[in-house]
């Protein structure tokens, strides 16, 4: 396991153009975390993670991962300790599934450096735990929409961070892989990692998250525990339709109300 990191924004500012989508905003992804971030389309979740990667400059404030901003500890550093979930991937080469989760292996690896017996085996694992095991010599090209959203995060997985930043990562998925990889979110959290994850279903991050982060579009955010953030009054100013919060079975859920 990768040595256990904190990744702290303090006064970060998003913006777009003349548009700020995020002001000012204070957080901290440590282990432990699973950070569920929710926003209506084009409220600036991708830009966000984007830029608490290194990816992209922000407008104002500062990122720091381990006290150092992410540029000053160079790629490889940076990818030893922080792994970013794209939210669409394209396949550059025809590989096949087991090459292509050993792409996540590279950090770890020396120039040169062919993979060896423990890269394979941590490479198994990771599609193990994305229910792809028995695929490996598939071609990645020839994997469903769902199967491949589950093989970009098995890759992420192999490279195995301290901390995770998970762009949608339930694109495309079924009902039993969306739940599943959460689990697995949880998991790695209670194994000291850090989890932030862009999600559009309020009941899914109020099952897993721990804390909440909502994103409004125009630089106003709340952030807080998971029970006081996901209410039906917040994610009603949210989402700009009406939600409401019924009981069941299973505890409290979130549906939306109908057109306001």
């Amino acid at each position: 396991m990768a040595a256990v990191s904190r990744l702290v924004a303090r006064g970060l500012t998003v913006s777009v153009g003349t548009r700020v989508l995020v002001a000012a905003l204070d957080l901290e992804v440590a282990p432990g975390d699973v950070l569920v971030i929710l926003g209506r389309n084009g409220t600036g979740k991708t830009l966000l993670l984007h830029t608490l990667a290194g990816l992209r400059p922000a407008a104002a404030g500062d990122v720091l991962l381990d006290g150092e901003p992410p540029l000053a500890l160079g790629r490889r550093a940076v990818a030893q300790r922080l792994g970013l979930l794209l939210q669409i991937y394209e396949d550059a080469f025809p590989l096949s599934v087991l090459d292509a989760v050993l792409v996540g292996r590279h950090p770890h690896l020396g120039f040169w450096q062919w993979e060896g017996a423990t890269d394979h085996a941590i490479a198994r694992a990771a599609l193990e735990a994305v229910d792809l095991s028995g695929m490996e010599a598939r071609a990645v090209t020839t994997l469903s929409g769902g199967e491949r959203r589950r093989l970009a995060i098995a890759t992420l997985l192999a490279q195995q961070p301290s901390l995770y930043l998970l762009d949608e990562p339930l694109n495309h998925l079924d009902p039993q892989h969306q739940i599943s990889i959460l689990e697995h979110c949880a998991s790695l959290a209670r194994a000291h990692h850090g989890v932030a994850a862009t999600l559009h279903d309020a009941n899914l991050a109020a099952r897993f998250g721990t804390r909440a982060l909502l994103l409004h579009g125009d630089g106003r955010w709340q952030l807080g525990p998971t029970e006081e953030v996901l209410t039906a009054e917040h994610l009603t100013a949210l989402f700009r339709t009406p939600i409401l919060q019924v009981p069941s079975a299973m505890g409290a859920v979130f549906v939306t109300g109908g057109t306001r």
